[in-house]
């Protein structure tokens, strides 16, 4: 039996899809959570069966062929489409219940811990976590993001304007007999950097506070957790925004290294969708009232 549609593996497509899009295949394995090898893999698979090339490898990055550009074309354009469709079907789901989109760190560390508090309050209410670390907030009613609200077509509600302290535990601190900023500046320090993400980073921390841009040796991770947990197994200092690490700081499980602090650039803010329902609200101004 022939198949009805003539088409290569959906989930070479897939991939292909986003390694055209963020041309790199580094950026595409981010992503999809894959490597980057198994992403190169699945997009010679997909030209092996098309007979030709898709991209133009050079040696600081991809750029698409002709052929790779008409098949990019053709991909957004179906996924726009099944997207859209997703999103009505999910919009027919029963309105009682309040869709919320938030990062790994924001679910994990902020909202997770205070939806106890709601439920007592309104237990007719139920709440769907989505995690959605690219930032995407698709097909939600509600989503937490840490940038600039005004950036935002839909309305908002400003959560919280965070400190930004340098973190550490009592053992690293001790090590590296770190007592005052001077003392930071050779250190190890972790850094987060997901790509889809804005966190605040070392050298605009140290730019705030006058200070030249760190010296001492890095450890880049891509999840916030992970750097939190790097710096609970004394690897380096992790930047922290103090209302999002209460748990951390009351149980001294971290301790802030040093007195001075960044005033954070951006809030941490609720975006509500244009599909939000009356609960979806009410979910919204109860967050925005903690």
């Amino acid at each position: 039996m022939s198949k009805p549609y003539d088409l290569p593996s959906l989930g070479d497509l897939a991939c292909f899809e986003a390694a055209a899009r963020n041309l790199s295949f580094k950026l595409a394995s981010s992503e999809l959570n894959v490597t980057p090898a198994a992403v190169s893999h699945r997009i010679k698979a997909l030209e092996h069966e098309l007979g030709q090339a898709l991209f133009n490898r050079q040696y600081r990055g991809v750029e698409l062929t002709e052929a790779g550009a008409l098949l990019f074309v053709s991909l957004q354009r179906g996924f726009d489409t099944i997207s859209e469709s997703v999103t009505r079907i999910r919009s027919r789901h029963d309105r009682t219940g309040v869709s919320i989109a938030a990062t790994t760190a924001m679910s994990g560390l902020w909202l997770t811990p205070r939806l106890a508090a709601f439920w007592k309050a309104h237990p007719g209410v139920a709440i769907s976590q989505l995690i959605q670390d690219d930032q995407k907030a698709q097909g939600v009613d509600l989503s937490i993001h840490y940038g600039d609200p005004a950036a935002e077509d839909d309305e908002t509600r400003v959560l919280f304007r965070d400190r930004i302290l340098a973190l550490g535990t009592e053992q690293f601190a001790e090590s590296y007999s770190i007592a005052r900023l001077a003392d930071l500046s050779d250190v190890p320090l972790i850094h987060t950097q997901s790509g889809a993400n804005p966190y605040t980073e070392w050298p605009e921390w140290f730019a705030y506070l006058d200070r030249p841009a760190p010296r001492g040796p890095g450890f880049f991770l891509n999840n916030y957790l992970i750097s939190l947990q790097a710096a609970e197994d004394h690897v380096g200092a992790v930047l922290g925004w103090e209302g999002l690490l209460g748990a951390h700081l009351g149980s001294r499980r971290l301790v802030q290294l040093v007195p001075d602090a960044m005033a954070s650039p951006h809030p941490f803010y609720l975006r509500i969708h244009g599909r939000a329902s009356a609960n979806a609200r009410l979910f919204a101004d109860w967050l925005a009232e903690l």
